[in-house]
């Protein structure tokens, strides 16, 4: 039997505040793609859900060391594997 359930694909935003997954994909325009490897974010990289804001509002994310924080509309563009 495996010891490890099977990992999740899915996006960012679908994660619950505390859950870390790490990145597979990032399917944004040139402009938002380059802006996000910039801060950090990269197929491989560990991210950690920190915070939801209420009302459609933005998410806080930690990757590494650095909180970040994005919109919705941009954090739906971000595919993770659940851990």
């Amino acid at each position: 039997m495996n010891a490890h359930p099977p990992s999740t694909l899915t996006d960012l935003t679908s994660l619950a505040a505390g859950e870390s997954a790490t990145i597979v994909a990032i399917h944004a325009e040139e402009a938002l793609h380059q802006r996000l490897l910039a801060l950090g974010f990269r197929n491989g990289k560990l991210v950690k859900l920190i915070r939801k804001a209420s009302f459609s509002g933005p998410l806080q994310v930690r990757i590494g060391t650095t909180d970040v924080l994005l919109r919705r509309t941009e954090a739906a563009k971000i595919s993770v594997q659940k851990r």
